[in-house]
């Protein structure tokens, strides 16, 4: 039987929350499409004081960002970007364009194309978070994206030099210093100065993912990225310090990221909320895991690995930490999460900092249907057909115009009956199905 030894805020308070989320992005995107460039420098200055007659960074500004980074650091950069690269065209050459005869004469396949352009969101407005450059920019590159804009807030009163020069390394086409839901408005809506783009991606706050949500339909988005989640699935093969580390070290990403631990041990759940409250007291970034951990942290406590699982794909977390005596379990049961970190070895920071997997990945129970960003996000499979000759072009018209018939649609039915009757020799009256 499932036990809450502890629960975060409730469900009608976090709708309260979204609701007054909803009605401030709905505004905010109205004046931008009204307004354009007037509306986002107004939000730029009231939002992050950060003001300047173009938002798009220049070469000069680039090089100088990159300057201000050591050796130590561009290396770091480039060996992240390259365990992601490596990773997503791995993934891309899985994606085969294929074209296969089904019939005779009949030929049918589909491409794989990237889409035209792409506006990438980097968060960074109180932490410089340039893996997000990484996943997004060059895992669209990967893809053969032609075009890619970036926006990134503003950090500290200027653009974050880490943050520019992952953006660059990455092969961002367009960079710009500009944060928040004037940065996702002004690249899906277009201004005087920026073009649009068919395509938005990368995590944000809860304002810039209300933003995304709205304005899916007039472009594509990755997914809904909300707020940071994660899910340590744990058993007594390992202590309470590990699990509260890894609950803590995401839950310093916002006030509002879920940490929830699951386990089928009292000792280590109690256990491990002890040391949660002891590393409050020494970690840097108390603050914010704090909120974090006293409104949307959970311990749960099950019976057995079955129940766990059932309880795991309720959660369905962005991030899963497996550490239990058989983390393989899960992989081969589990079908909601976004991404799974087995064994102790591993954890959600490898993942989204430097292994290799995309970090963007869905929230908000959103795992239930979806995965996360990867190099198939930016590609369109389209399919195409064509018939080779008068015998198949008759038959399948036969077809066809029986069907249509059976649905009431005598156009349809007269696309195909003209073919069977200039390909197939037959004298089929008008509107009516082929016999």
């Amino acid at each position: 039987m499932v036990e809450f030894l502890k629960r975060g805020r409730s469900a009608e308070l976090r709708a309260e929350d979204q609701a007054k989320v909803r009605a401030t992005v709905e505004t905010i995107l109205a004046d931008i499409e009204k307004r354009g460039d007037e509306a986002v420098r107004e939000l730029s200055v009231r939002f992050d004081n950060w003001d300047r007659k173009d938002f798009r960074l220049t070469d000069a500004e680039i090089r100088a960002c990159m300057s201000e980074l050591s050796a130590r650091d561009i290396e770091d950069i480039k060996f992240a970007q390259a365990q992601v690269r490596n990773f997503a065209e791995k993934q891309r050459a899985s994606m085969v364009d294929i074209e296969v005869e089904t019939l005779p004469g009949v030929v049918l396949g589909h491409r794989n194309i990237p889409v035209n352009s792409v506006g990438c969101y980097v968060p960074g407005g109180k932490y410089p978070l340039l893996a997000s450059a990484h996943m997004s920019v060059l895992t669209a590159k990967v893809a053969g994206v032609q075009r890619v804009a970036t926006c990134a807030p503003p950090y500290q009163g200027k653009p974050a030099p880490a943050i520019v020069a992952a953006q660059h390394l990455a092969g961002a086409d367009e960079i710009y210093c500009l944060g928040g839901v004037q940065a996702i408005g002004a690249m899906a809506l277009g201004t005087q100065s920026i073009a649009p783009v068919n395509m938005l991606v990368g995590p944000g706050n809860a304002f810039v993912a209300e933003a995304k949500r709205q304005l899916y339909g007039r472009v594509g988005i990755d997914l809904f990225a909300g707020p940071t989640e994660t899910l340590v699935i744990a058993d007594e093969s390992v202590d309470g310090e590990l699990c509260a580390t890894d609950l803590l070290g995401q839950a310093e990403h916002g006030p509002n990221s879920p940490a929830i631990l699951l386990t089928n041990s009292r000792k280590l759940a109690e256990e491990t909320m002890s040391e949660v409250y002891r590393l409050l007291s020494i970690l840097p970034t108390a603050s914010v895991a704090a909120k974090a951990w006293e409104d949307y942290g959970e311990v749960i406590i099950c019976d057995s690995y079955e129940e766990m699982v059932r309880e795991a794909d309720r959660v369905a977390s962005e991030h899963v930490q497996v550490m239990t005596r058989d983390p393989d379990y899960f992989l081969q049961n589990m079908t909601n999460y976004g991404a799974l970190f087995l064994g102790s070895r591993t954890n959600v920071a490898y993942g989204d900092k430097v292994i290799g997997t995309n970090h963007t990945l869905p929230t908000l129970g959103a795992a239930r249907y979806t995965g996360g960003l990867w190099v198939g996000k930016f590609l369109k499979t389209c399919t195409f057909q064509r018939v080779t000759t008068d015998q198949a072009s008759a038959m399948i018209g036969e077809y066809c115009s029986r069907l249509c018939m059976l649905e009431g649609f005598a156009g349809h039915a007269e696309q195909a009956n003209i073919r069977v009757r200039r390909y197939g020799g037959r004298n089929i009256p008008y509107a009516t199905a082929a016999e």
